[in-house]
């Protein structure tokens, strides 16, 4: 390893780095791209190689106005996605109109050791122009002595010409490795959009 030393003390080069220093890069793993899909499940490529995992989505559009983006995770290669979850979800929102604002937290979208599909993005208007984007990080999903963390953060264009930025966090309540994970409308079809899922150095 090579270090250069500059004069206000800080380091300007750093040539090669020990493996075991995460430094926060991103490696693409899968992308899926939903065509009328009723879900999208990553079943392979979530493993010990990682300390954590970021989805990243990109105009997920569904068939049915004022839909719900939701999630589970898998302990056994998607057989199942009924992991434990408690969470919590709070939005922000404002209308295209200027006349409405709000700052919420949302008990109707959190869970208290629930076993079904956690809300991501909510109110997703299904006309041409209208989608959600966000991210998805989960974190050491492997380990078999922690639960599994979570943290989410999306913006809608929502049906009734809201900007609602939504955030999700909590974790899997298993010790269990978590090796698969579901995306799906609470109704109806992931219409259009892309998810693609990185590995966090």
């Amino acid at each position: 390893m090579s270090l250069t030393k500059i004069s206000n003390n800080s380091l300007s080069a750093i040539s090669t780095l020990p493996a075991s220093i995460p430094t926060g890069a991103l490696t693409l793993l899968s992308t899926q791209t939903a065509s009328s899909s009723a879900s999208i499940e990553f079943t392979s490529g979530i493993d010990s190689t990682y300390s954590s995992y970021m989805f990243k989505f990109i105009n997920i559009h569904p068939s049915n106005n004022i839909s719900i983006l939701q999630f589970n995770m898998s302990t056994d290669g998607g057989s199942t996605y009924s992991v434990t979850k408690t969470s919590t979800y709070f939005r922000a929102l404002h209308n295209e109109g200027d006349s409405s604002t709000n700052l919420i937290y949302q008990t109707s979208h959190d869970l208290a050791q629930g076993t079904g599909m956690q809300d991501l993005a909510q109110g997703i208007g299904n006309d041409n122009d209208q989608c959600t984007v966000g991210t998805l990080q989960l974190f050491n999903p492997s380990s078999t002595t922690f639960v599994k963390h979570f943290i989410a953060r999306f913006n809608t264009y929502e049906a009734s010409d809201f900007s609602i930025d939504q955030y999700c966090a909590g974790y899997g309540n298993t010790t269990n490795s978590i090796d698969a994970v579901k995306f799906q409308m609470d109704s109806g079809n992931i219409d259009d959009g892309i998810i693609k899922m990185y590995g966090v150095s």
